[in-house]
């Protein structure tokens, strides 16, 4: 093991490969997955007045795909699908529409910026935040992340 490496011989075996997966946890990560879509259509659709093949009326817009999006939160990092549309204007002209309930450049939700926050808070420097909440989300977070979501508390 070199110097550097903030890992002991115990976490290298426990964290490694397939012996560390959990079907509970995957499991609640596609359920999550699936909830934050369903969430977003569902506003999506309400932007739109109309279903996905439904045909009513003066459209208010139409759709235009999907992106996909990360997020990280109390339940680890997600990855899902976000559907994108263009919504016509009263001036004739459309726009891109946007999700209210999820934030353009959140990539992570504000009870994990609450939990970094408070780890820091509670008298440990960023770099033990970093090692002590690395083995809950499945990867490392930056000094530089901590650094943020203090700034977003204070």
């Amino acid at each position: 093991m070199d110097k550097g490496s903030s890992k002991t011989a115990v976490e290298q075996v426990l964290f490694a490969g397939d012996a560390w997966f959990d079907p509970i946890e995957a499991g609640i990560r596609d359920r999550t997955r699936g909830l934050i879509e369903e969430l977003v259509e569902q506003e999506h659709e309400a932007a739109l007045g109309r279903g996905r093949y439904e045909r009513a009326g003066t459209p208010a817009g139409h759709r235009n795909g999907h992106r996909t999006r990360h997020l990280t939160g109390s339940f680890g990092t997600v990855e899902f699908a976000v559907r994108r549309a263009r919504l016509l204007t009263e001036d004739g002209g459309s726009e891109e529409w946007r999700s209210a309930e999820l934030l353009r450049h959140a990539r992570r939700t504000r009870q994990l910026e609450a939990l970094i926050a408070g780890a820091y808070l509670a008298g440990t420097n960023t770099r033990r935040v970093q090692r002590a909440l690395a083995a809950l989300f499945l990867r490392a977070l930056g000094k530089d992340v901590v650094s943020h979501a203090w700034r977003k508390v204070k």
